[in-house]
């Protein structure tokens, strides 16, 4: 026979609400703590020039040219961008095979050459190359 406890008998729980939320902002704490420890540093380098570049240009070639200052030139004629962007628009649909160099001095800002790169692109021309220039004193093919 089984007689009651006149004590009553209390159950255990565990509450994981809390467990729940002290979990959430450990989580949050160190990830900020890990994004603050993270330090992106630039790295200064000097890029080489290409000592087995040719001068190639063809006639249908469309050779864009990049100053320092940021200006865009289209066969010696200095273009803004949305002229430039028309004008390889009319020549993309006269040919799809259209060939693009860009050049760009080597004192021009990425953003302005990106800017031409984006302005190409959007033009759809699909075949687009950057011209280096050679060694200054150094016969091609034959190295220091």
């Amino acid at each position: 026979m089984k007689l009651p406890s006149p004590v009553r008998r209390k159950h255990s729980r565990i509450e994981i609400i809390p467990l729940i939320d002290i979990m959430f902002f450990l989580l949050a704490s160190f990830m900020m703590v890990s994004l603050q420890m993270d330090r992106t540093q630039n790295i200064k380098v000097n890029l080489p020039s290409a000592s087995q570049a040719q001068h190639d240009f063809k006639p249908d070639m469309v050779n864009i040219a990049v100053d320092k200052t940021g200006g865009v030139w289209l066969e010696k004629k200095q273009i803004s961008l949305p002229e430039l962007s028309a004008v390889l628009s009319n020549r993309f649909r006269v040919d799809t095979n259209l060939p693009v160099i860009i050049s760009g001095d080597r004192d021009a800002l990425h953003g302005a050459m990106a800017d031409v790169l984006e302005t190409v692109r959007h033009a759809g021309v699909q075949k687009v190359a950057f011209a280096v220039g050679g060694l200054e004193g150094q016969m091609p093919g034959k190295t220091p």
